[in-house]
């Protein structure tokens, strides 16, 4: 049975205020309110941006949306998850602090912000899983002591899993640094030597060391890897290298049986919002300024992680005249879907619906 997935058009052009209509609006046709009991706990699962990123869903944007659960409980927050990489949102102080800068503070949004895993990422709480990958997903503690769930996602490429999205904000974003870590422990980066300039930029973004330099190139020490994938991305020249097939279904599916186990505690107290507006190669973990690879679409609502993510990426390749996914990133973005709809995470068959 097909999965409604709410779309209306939408341009960052319009401005704040029309963006935080029209995203009412689609809250509302979710109807995510219909089973929140009154005081419940809301966690509202956000990425906040890294630093020098401007990709990331505006604050502004969400206002209305907060209104409209502020009037069933007070009790809501925002959240987020820190990183398994070093930067600014690998700890709880520094990850609040930039959430400020990016303007999500007590004044602008009128609700607290919570890091769901603690002050280094130790606050953990296992959830049984028992699937072909993972047996016991490791969720951060603040979504397992909440009611219920909203994710708010901006849709992206992504390096690693072809894009980003409901599920990976939902199966990623939800873990623990261990959590991330158990995800990412299959992916296996190599360094080609002939690309390689030994420039050593590498060097200072790998969270264990696991790199260093010989005479003509640099060289990852496997056991000290964890498969992060930030050389990947900080290496301008394309000198490091995935075994592609290999880490791309196990990322990904891994990452799947996660979002399920944080999906089946919620018990359709959960909802999920896409924003397909500055649709971006990489995620918004990259501290950088990136161009839009295809112009603004709009924002996406539903009920099913799968539905809206398999919608969101038919949207953005039909705007596009092509898979910019793929292009983009050369990965097979469909594991994460077909696999989520394997084990009961959702279906990728969808009926689109258009509001105005």
């Amino acid at each position: 049975m097909a999965s409604d997935v709410f779309f209306i058009p939408a341009q960052r052009n319009e401005g704040d205020g029309a963006l935080a209509e029209k995203a009412e609006k689609l809250f509302l046709k979710v109807d995510f309110l219909g089973k929140i009991e009154s005081d419940s706990f809301i966690a509202c699962k956000i990425h906040f941006g890294e630093k020098g990123n401007t990709g990331y869903i505006k604050p502004l944007w969400l206002l209305n949306i907060i209104k409209q659960i502020r009037k069933k409980t007070n009790k809501v927050f925002f959240t987020d998850t820190n990183t398994l990489y070093l930067g600014k949102r690998s700890n709880s102080i520094e990850h609040l602090r930039l959430a400020w800068e990016h303007g999500f503070t007590l004044e602008t949004i009128g609700v607290p912000i919570l890091i769901a895993d603690g002050l280094i990422g130790h606050d953990e709480e296992e959830i049984q899983v028992n699937l072909r990958r993972v047996k016991s997903a490791k969720i951060a503690s603040a979504f397992l002591n909440s009611d219920g769930l909203l994710c708010l996602s901006h849709f992206t490429g992504h390096m690693l899993t072809g894009f980003g999205a409901a599920v990976k904000n939902l199966g990623m974003g939800c873990a623990s640094r261990a959590g991330k870590l158990e995800q990412h422990s299959d992916v296996h980066p190599w360094i080609n030597p002939k690309a390689c300039k030994n420039c050593g930029i590498c060097l200072d973004y790998c969270p264990t060391q696991a790199i260093v330099q010989k005479e003509e190139s640099v060289f990852i020490i496997e056991e000290k890897c964890i498969g992060c994938g930030e050389c990947l991305v900080v290496c301008t020249i394309g000198a490091v290298k995935m075994r592609w097939d290999e880490d791309a279904e196990r990322v990904q599916e891994k990452m799947a049986e996660y979002a399920y186990s944080v999906w089946q505690k919620f018990k359709g107290k959960i909802g999920f919002i896409n924003f397909l507006l500055e649709v971006t190669k990489d995620c918004d973990c990259m501290g950088i300024d990136q161009s839009a690879r295809v112009e603004d679409i709009g924002i996406l609502g539903s009920r099913d992680p799968v539905a809206i993510d398999k919608a969101s990426v038919d949207l953005v390749n039909s705007r596009s005249g092509k898979d910019l996914l793929r292009a983009m990133n050369d990965v097979d973005w469909s594991i994460q879907l077909e696999y989520g709809e394997k084990i009961g995470l959702g279906t990728a068959e969808y009926e689109l619906i258009e509001i105005k």
